[in-house]
């Protein structure tokens, strides 16, 4: 291998790194994000104050023994102040995805709050995969709950994902769709 060779393999090596604390970062985010929109939700706490509350005493901190990682801010922003400004339409979304004899005030706050980020990011970034929204928010569903919420969880944003973005899932080849 000559030298041109390593240099190719250091910056996909670079890139690679990158793309990863990005991923990591985004994924910090939608936690934070649906901790905030549950507090907004339950206290009365605007967005504004729940970003600055996150980013100034949690974000990359240690709180009380748990070490908070860094969020990609802008990430984490965008989400809060999408679904705080969208609330009704995006429970309309969600509405749609649930299955007969539900509704979305009968789930719970912290519930609503994950739905609601992981419908904002389905409907308004399409840069983002449907099936990486999608299992972010099923693993985050596992990390708040048992094992039902999960599975719920995976079921309504298959079909919101399904239904926003039919044609991620109609793609050649696709085993899955």
């Amino acid at each position: 291998m000559c030298l041109g060779d390593w240099s190719d393999v250091s910056t996909m090596m670079v890139d690679d790194i990158s793309a990863k604390r990005n991923a990591q970062g985004r994924s910090v985010a939608r936690l934070a994000a649906v901790q905030a929109l549950y507090q907004i939700e339950l206290s009365d706490v605007g967005p504004e104050e729940a970003i600055e509350d996150f980013l100034t005493h949690r974000n990359g901190r240690e709180v009380e023994g748990d070490h908070y990682a860094e969020a990609d801010r802008t990430h984490f922003r965008w989400l809060v102040r999408v679904v705080n400004g969208d609330v009704g339409g995006l429970d309309d979304r969600i509405s749609g995805a649930l299955d007969n004899g539900w509704t979305v005030d009968r789930l719970g706050a912290l519930m609503r709050a994950l739905l609601r980020a992981a419908a904002a990011e389905l409907m308004a970034r399409r840069d983002i995969p449907a099936r990486v929204v999608v299992s972010e928010y099923v693993e985050l569903a596992g990390a708040f709950f048992s094992r039902r919420e999960p599975a719920f969880v995976n079921a309504a944003l298959d079909s919101m994902a399904r239904r926003a973005r039919a044609a991620e899932f109609a793609a050649p080849g696709n085993m899955n769709g």
